[in-house]
């Protein structure tokens, strides 16, 4: 018998984190059951974490912005596999298009290759900024309420997945709202993302640091100003960007690696 679920897996790039939050706040606060990866789990209990929480739940929420989906020609990239396991396990897949994102954009097309092709078919939510709580609205009172008859979900998850659940969920309900701020430093980033994918750097340079001015602590933003400046040439500066990124998440193994380039080059 077809049934209203309440539970969604958020599928996210960890760079649009603020979006991420958004969403998870405004479905919780209207009693939904939501996880998403928020403090990023260890590597040890990664995999099985994730991948029983997109079996454990009817609804598979993908944020798409215009830099999301750039990892995924690597087949093991974990945004992928994510999208791979919701198709495979035919969840209710609602692609939110945020920032402009677009099915159309070559970037976009060389990245849904095999399985990935067929998420450009289904039924998406663009969100536009200046409207991002009627968007949110939507989400809930058309995408997410539907009655499902082929989502067969696990009566209940492992005593692991239980575990990391619970943690993940309880430090995301501890943090800040998300401020309007942050999501406006996201439409800088993916501008920048846009300018650079369409080689125009000096722009690019402008929208990351806009971003930047606006949520200090984007440490991708700081990494991607890092690459466009050594790529300019201007090595001590792409060096104290990369050099900020790393202070700001000492976990960022990209900004490590590139900075280990930069030293090399110089």
């Amino acid at each position: 018998m077809a049934r209203i679920e309440k539970t969604v897996f958020i599928s996210y790039r960890r760079t649009n984190l603020p979006w991420a939050l958004c969403i998870y706040q405004n479905l919780t606060q209207n009693g939904y059951d939501v996880f998403f990866d928020y403090q990023s789990i260890d590597s040890g209990n990664f995999e099985k974490a994730i991948l029983d929480n997109i079996r454990a739940r009817a609804h598979f929420v993908l944020i798409l912005t215009p830099s999301a989906l750039e990892r995924c020609k690597n087949p093991n990239d974990w945004l992928r596999r994510e999208i791979e396991t919701a198709l495979d396990e035919k969840r209710n897949i609602v692609p939110v298009m945020l920032e402009g994102f677009d099915f159309g954009s070559p970037y976009v097309q060389e990245a849904l290759t095999g399985k990935l092709s067929t998420i450009s078919t289904i039924n998406a939510l663009p969100i536009h900024n200046a409207y991002v709580f009627e968007g949110l609205e939507r989400l809930r009172t058309r995408f997410l309420n539907v009655a499902l008859e082929d989502v067969n979900l696990p009566t209940v998850l492992s005593q692991e997945a239980q575990e990391i659940t619970k943690a993940e969920q309880t430090a995301a309900n501890k943090a800040e709202p998300v401020k309007e701020e942050q999501l406006t430093a996201q439409t800088w980033f993916e501008r920048g993302y846009t300018f650079d994918e369409n080689n125009n750097p000096e722009e690019a340079i402008r929208c990351y640091n806009e971003a930047i001015k606006l949520d200090a602590s984007f440490y991708a933003a700081h990494n991607n100003l890092g690459v466009l400046l050594r790529n300019l040439k201007r090595y001590d500066e792409a060096e104290s960007a990369y050099r900020k990124a790393i202070e700001i998440n000492p976990a960022f193994d990209l900004a490590y690696n590139n900075l280990g380039l930069l030293l090399h080059e110089i």
